[in-house]
């Protein structure tokens, strides 16, 4: 059995809240700069090499990305072998207070914009700490915490859709609603998006599944070739819309579409959709 304490993953939180803000992932990058080759578009191409330039200066002058610094969704796969260890000063303390400390120094260290509210209809009135966060906990095999953590800004969250369909629909039905989710969503989601989309489950997982979908590489397809083709023909179809960057028209309408499945009841087929904007922010650590 491995031992990990509060204060290893509230700092570990705590840094991956200011990379995030940031520095875009790698592959986000190399996705940027093959649209920018690409883009058919001279003022298409411009917005794309800005945004490029947009994130060379966040990462050196550790500026944030955006102004809109997030919604904080955390991943967190705990292995079997790892306990919490007590801590003197909070004996009873949870995972979930190890993230809450960690999102709060990190926003407040990092002087990010604050945008939770306590409640969401009455008095709607900021914590002042950009918490609480969104936890996903799962356990896995081995002695590791992997902690994953994505800024989720409110403009493209908005525009994320659920629809549960008749389990007679094909896959051409489903790609248009999908492609028309993404055409409403427009210019006010910050395009170029990347589109998470969630097949199967019930009502909360095929939701849950459309932002995991989020997390994959930018270039690696699903597992299964009949979702890796869907998710070609998704882009290609996106991308034929002309909304291009920032709406402004051009090829680049998504960087990437992901698709991520689980099985559902035979009177089923939920679909959902969660869009994403340009500044994908997301990064990854293992304790």
């Amino acid at each position: 059995m491995r031992y990990i304490t509060f204060d290893q993953i509230a700092r570990a939180i705590e840094s991956l809240a200011q990379r995030v803000a940031h520095e875009l992932p790698g592959d986000v990058i190399a996705a940027l700069e093959t649209a920018a080759d690409n883009e058919s578009s001279p003022p298409a191409k411009d917005i794309l090499n800005q945004l490029l330039e947009n994130s060379r200066l966040a990462r050196q002058e550790l500026i944030p990305l955006c102004q809109d610094t997030g919604l904080v969704v955390v991943f967190i796969e705990q292995g079997r072998e790892i306990c919490f260890e007590n801590n003197a000063d909070n004996p009873d303390w949870i995972l979930d207070d190890a993230v809450k400390a960690g999102v709060a120094a990190g926003y407040e260290k990092g002087y990010l914009r604050k945008s939770i509210v306590a409640e969401p209809l009455d008095k709607r009135r900021n914590t002042q700490t950009n918490t609480p966060a969104v936890i996903h906990h799962s356990f896995v095999i081995g002695d590791k915490l992997k902690i994953t953590l994505m800024a989720k800004g409110g403009g493209c969250e908005n525009k994320s859709r659920f629809k549960m369909f008749k389990p007679t629909a094909d896959k051409e039905q489903v790609i248009k609603w999908i492609v028309d989710v993404v055409e409403q969503a427009g210019a006010d989601a910050c395009p170029p998006f990347v589109v998470g989309i969630g097949l199967g489950g019930d009502f909360e997982l095929s939701c849950l599944l459309s932002k995991k979908a989020l997390l994959r590489k930018l270039n690696q397809p699903n597992s299964e070739k009949f979702y890796a083709d869907m998710e070609k023909e998704l882009l290609t179809k996106i991308n034929s819309l002309g909304l291009g960057p920032q709406g402004l028209g051009g090829d680049t309408t998504a960087l990437a579409a992901a698709i991520e499945t689980a099985p559902c009841h035979i009177a089923s087929l939920p679909v959902a959709v969660n869009i994403e904007c340009h500044s994908h922010r997301h990064h990854s650590v293992t304790i």
